[in-house]
């Protein structure tokens, strides 16, 4: 169901990859929505994965950028303010990756080139994103800009190794980015730290299948899916949410308050009386 709560607004799109990504659902409820958007993502990326059959579903014109480069950022927005005809109302920033996950190297055991890169690519990508949109007063006022997160970064996940201390980082960012955004040009920041969802990303975490099922049995709603996270997102690219600022948001069916489910009680209880 279509509310028209984007209808004129404009924004870039990070990160979509496939039709398991959380910014590809959410590029398409944007675009139900009525709104508007460049679509971008690093160049290695956009070649594993299908975001030009997103672009031409809807309409929307894809930027290749390097979210770790200054000069391609530069170039990203202004070629999107240009695209879409003035300045931006939202930007998502679906972007995470480390190598260390990717290599199988243990959290006590980390190679720091790959951690730095770690860092870059999945939060100082953030930082430097607003910064280009900052310098270049690209945002409308009451613009709105989201970060996806995850849990890790305030509890202990001992399988998300480094990307914990990256998503910290990246919460960490908002706050301290959106009061300068918030102050001198009205634009809101905010972080939203989704259930663990099978994404192709999310799915190069070990034991991530466990992640899930537990999340699923601890969470009195159940896990957010990526539909619902697009939703969530759309809600807050509207003008219904323009005093939220500098939250992270927890979007978990109730995950983050929980100590313990009935289910997960059970569980245990059936496999010691076994």
């Amino acid at each position: 169901m279509s509310y028209n709560l984007l209808k004129g607004k404009r924004g870039i799109i990070f990160g979509a990859l496939d039709e398991n990504s959380i910014a590809w659902k959410t590029a398409e409820r944007v675009h139900e929505e009525g709104g508007t958007f460049v679509l971008t993502n690093a160049p290695i990326a956009m070649r594993m994965g299908s975001i030009n059959k997103l672009a031409e579903k809807t309409g929307s014109k894809i930027i290749p950028a390097d979210a770790t480069s200054i000069e391609d950022l530069e170039k990203l927005v202004a070629g999107a303010v240009e695209e879409l005809g003035g300045k931006l109302d939202f930007v998502l920033h679906s972007i995470g990756m480390s190598i260390n996950v990717r290599k199988g190297k243990h959290y006590t055991d980390q190679n720091y080139d790959w951690t730095q890169k770690g860092t870059d690519v999945s939060a100082m990508s953030f930082h430097k994103t607003m910064q280009v949109l900052y310098k270049q007063d690209a945002m409308n006022e009451w613009g709105s800009i989201v970060a996806l997160t995850y849990m890790a970064a305030q509890r202990v996940f001992p399988d998300y190794n480094d990307m914990a201390d990256n998503k910290a980082y990246l919460e960490s960012i908002a706050r301290s980015f959106g009061y300068f955004f918030g102050r001198d040009k009205k634009v809101r920041v905010n972080t939203i730290s989704q259930s663990p969802t099978p994404t192709t990303a999310g799915q190069g975490v070990k034991g991530f299948d466990g992640f899930i099922a537990y999340a699923e049995k601890m969470s009195p709603l159940g896990n957010a899916t990526a539909q619902d996270c697009a939703d969530y997102t759309v809600s807050l690219f509207s003008d219904l949410t323009k005093k939220v600022t500098l939250q992270n948001l927890f979007h978990d069916g109730g995950f983050s308050n929980m100590g313990v489910s009935d289910a997960v009680m059970e569980a245990f209880v059936e496999k010691q009386e076994k």
